[in-house]
């Protein structure tokens, strides 16, 4: 039992893990290695110094260090770095075979480490083994033979041990493996340092077949040329163009040719090169020859050498333009412009030939308007430069058989072919030339320059049919129509030429009526015909009633010298400004306004000129609403309108702020009324006094004051206010007498309120202060009538300032005026007879 217990207590007890997920941060060995390599946990001590005292201390020393050098490698074998090491530690002992057998050894691990060769032969060359060196650089080319640091090598080695022979032999076997140009220019300057010009030669003749490029045909002409060589150099430039041809022909080339044959002076055959050069090599290659030949003439040539390359060198171009693009017609004008200026005829024309066979691919006008041209050109240099009728009258009819007139035409070829025939003298065949060119495709230019051509004739029958055929065909011209009519004014015949303009306004339909109107008028007033000028104002204005027309009409009348011109042309002005208070452009009827303005200014008096100034219209600024296409909300913008005074229509908008302004002169005035009545009554209780009246009688006098400034606070009415806007611009010339309703009803209410005081006083004096009270109320109701007389006449005065008050509202307000006098008498009756009573 108790063994058992003691078994039971020795196990252990396992762990349990209740997370067994991954941790969020892995941490690895390599991350445990860095981190103490990083914080340098282990210091080691360096190792101590150790002097070598005796030669059995240097054998163990270098035991131990073979040791570590052989475990090293045994460890892993295709480290060179170690086998490198190893050899060179040995190599510092002088232990050079030992050296030698390590680096045999590492041979046999990997011989083609081309830094292991270089190692070893380094080793022996500083050993001075020579035979050695050569054997392992022997080895070395053998076995990696494209490794050109061992041929460089080996041959500097035999070249600094003076073995010329054993060096060339060296570069032979290297040059039979066909390197780079480097090795072979290596090759040549050995030679060359030996002055073997011969063997360079034959090395080079090598050297081309090898690598045969262009650059290295140079530097063997070059090379030739350096040692005066002048024939082999030619006959290698003449060798090298054989070889590359015209098909692998490099510019480069012939430039170094050219110079080589300029520095020997020979500058046609420079010439020649140049030439032969740029007729075969493709335009966009040859820049640098361009250049060079350029140059070359400017310092060799003449003037005719330099025009000729530099039109040469264009001429190249514009070919490789017209071969991109044969449709591109600007090309083909600047290559014809430059051939014509210097190029004999059979060049320009086979130019021409291959510009004009290349027709728009589209039958569509736009395509055809540069081609055209060059049909016009070629036309122009066979009549102009070549001075060959026939062949000119055969490109024009050419040109006409190729455009396809049902679809469209160009009036220009026909012009100019009919003016060519003409200054051949051939005067039939033009008109027969222009009369099928109407036939097919008549058209407004060749109409104009078919009329044109006979006018210069002075064919004047046949320009007169012209026009005829000319009118049929566009009866709505109104130039054709003016033109028609001023050739038969220069000819004479008035009453023919105003037929046609009769008969051109009677058309249904025109472009330019306004210019054929103006026409006819100002024919009709070269003429001297006023009274049919006036009627054919009249005609115009019943079709259209622009201000321009009225204008133009009063200032027609104002032109024709007469006793009443002044008044006729007033009279316009008020029929265009009665005419045109319905239309809808207020700039038009300012305009006519101003116009009639600056007339009165210059020709009207100071009666005329007010009347035309009150008509002149008020500027204000408004705003109004803007709709988006839409129809979102775009904001509002302001804009500019313009009321006239008798415009109607217009009167609710000036309603408000007329009242205002009257509003304000009345309280004005009514203000100085009052103080001037305060001031009489003042006089009068002074007297009063003096004579020995009561204060009971001055308490009645002021009674009428408080009536009169209670109403004079009140506004005036709309349609007060209507009366001094409303008035008819024809009554502000006749003199009438006009009453102001606020006036007469501030009147009527002091001398109401007068009488209405002087009963209520009545009751309780006796006869005799009635009587005197009588005589006083009359006085004050004397004295209320002149002041209601004085404020009549400023109401006339404001009324005649004021704009728009009919006659009407006038006579209402002269009906109110009269019935408050009927109640002001009345109300003074009943109060006399009270006061009886």
């Amino acid at each position: 039992m108790a063994s058992t217990a003691a078994g039971k207590q020795r196990i252990p007890k396992v762990a349990k893990v209740k997370n067994k997920a991954p941790a969020e941060v892995q941490i690895t060995a390599e991350q445990l290695l860095r981190e103490a390599k990083e914080r340098e946990l282990e210091l080691l001590p360096p190792p101590p110094k150790q002097k070598i005292t005796d030669e059995e201390e240097l054998n163990d020393y270098k035991l131990r260090k073979r040791k570590g050098f052989e475990d090293n490698i045994r460890k892993n074998r295709t480290v060179i770095s170690n086998w490198i090491k190893y050899a060179q530690w040995e190599e510092s002992l002088k232990e050079i075979q030992r050296a030698r057998s390590i680096y045999e050894r590492a041979l046999d691990v990997d011989h083609r480490n081309i830094t292991l060769w270089l190692k070893y032969a380094e080793m022996e060359m500083k050993s001075r083994q020579v035979n050695h060196a050569r054997n392992i650089w022997d080895r070395a080319i053998t076995i990696l033979p494209r490794v050109n640091q061992f041929w460089y090598k080996y041959t500097y080695m035999e070249e600094m041990l003076g073995n010329v022979a054993g060096c060339r032999q060296v570069f032979e076997r290297w040059m039979e493996w066909e390197p780079e140009e480097q090795a072979w220019h290596s090759y040549i300057n050995f030679e060359l340092r030996y002055k073997e010009v011969d063997k360079g030669r034959t090395i080079y003749e090598r050297f081309v077949i090898v690598h045969p490029e262009v650059k290295n045909w140079i530097k063997y002409a070059r090379f030739e040329e350096k040692h005066g060589y002048i024939a082999h150099g030619r006959k290698v430039y003449e060798r090298a163009v054989e070889f590359f041809g015209e098909d692998h022909v490099d510019e480069n080339l012939f430039v170094a040719f050219a110079r080589f044959e300029e520095t020997q002076k020979e500058f046609e055959r420079v010439r020649v090169i140049y030439k032969y050069a740029l007729d075969r090599i493709p335009k966009h290659q040859a820049q640098e020859l361009f250049k060079n030949y350029t140059m070359f003439e400017k310092k060799f040539g003449d003037r005719r050498g330099i025009e000729d390359v530099i039109v040469n060198k264009r001429r190249f171009q514009y070919e490789e333009e017209v071969k991109a693009n044969p449709h591109n017609y600007d090309a083909w004008f600047d290559y014809l412009r430059l051939v014509e200026s210097d190029a004999d005829p059979d060049t320009v024309r086979e130019v021409y030939e291959r510009a004009i066979a290349n027709m728009p691919p589209i039958q569509e006008k736009r395509h055809w308007r540069r081609y055209i041209y060059l049909w016009i050109n070629y036309a122009l240099y066979e009549e102009l430069e070549v001075k060959d009728p026939e062949r000119t009258r055969q490109v024009y009819q050419a040109c006409l058989d190729l455009i396809p007139h049902k679809k469209f035409t160009f009036a220009k070829i026909w012009l100019l072919y009919a003016q060519f025939e003409i200054r051949q003298k051939n005067l039939q065949g033009a008109r027969k030339v222009m009369g099928t060119a109407i036939g097919k495709c008549p058209k407004n230019k060749l109409l104009k320059g078919y009329i044109e051509l006979e006018l210069q004739l002075r064919e004047f029958d046949r320009c007169r049919k012209l026009y005829e055929k000319y009118l049929e065909y566009t009866p709505e011209n109104c130039t054709t129509w003016i033109k028609f009519a001023e050739l038969e004014t220069i000819l004479g015949d008035v009453e023919r030429s105003r037929a046609i303009f009769e008969l051109a306004i009677g058309q249904p339909r025109l472009d330019m009526p306004e210019v054929l109107w103006k026409s006819y008028i100002d024919f009709e007033i070269e003429q001297e015909e006023f009274d049919n000028t006036r009627n054919l104002y009249k005609r115009l204005l019943q079709r259209t009633q622009h201000v321009k027309v009225w204008i133009s009409f009063a200032k027609f009348e104002l032109s024709i010298e007469g006793p009443e011109r002044l008044q006729k042309c007033r009279q316009i002005f008020e029929e265009a400004n009665k005419g045109m208070r319905s239309c809808e452009e207020k700039e038009e009827r300012l305009m006519l306004l101003e116009s009639w303005r600056d007339y009165e200014i210059d020709f009207g008096s100071d009666t005329t000129r007010d009347r035309v100034r009150k008509l002149l219209p008020e500027k204000v600024k408004k705003r109004r609403k803007l709709t988006a296409e839409d129809g979102s909300d775009a904001g509002w913008e302001e804009y500019y309108d313009y009321i006239f005074p008798e415009d109607a229509a217009n009167q609710p908008n000036l309603k408000l702020l007329a009242m205002a302004k009257m509003w304000k002169r009345q309280q004005v005035e009514i203000e100085d009324t009052n103080e001037d009545m305060d001031e009489d009554m003042d006089e009068e209780t002074g007297e009063n006094t003096e004579k020995g009246q009561t204060p009971e009688d001055k308490t009645t006098s002021p009674s009428a004051s408080p009536s009169r400034s209670n109403e004079a606070s009140t506004p005036p009415p709309a349609d007060q206010a209507e009366n001094g806007t409303d008035k008819d611009p024809a009554m502000e010339t006749e003199p009438q007498k006009t009453y102001d309703d606020r006036d007469d009803d501030n009147s009527s209410s002091s001398s109401s309120s007068s009488s209405s005081s002087s009963s209520s006083e009545s009751d309780g004096d006796d006869g005799g202060e009635k009587k005197e009270k009588e005589s006083r109320g009359n006085d004050r109701e004397k004295e209320s009538r002149g002041n209601d007389r004085e404020k009549e006449s400023r109401g006339n005065d404001r009324e005649k300032e004021s704009r728009g008050n009919d006659r009407e509202k006038e006579s209402r307000g002269n009906d109110k005026d009269k019935e408050s006098r009927g109640n002001d008498k009345d109300k003074e009756s009943r109060g006399s007879d009270e006061e009886k009573d």
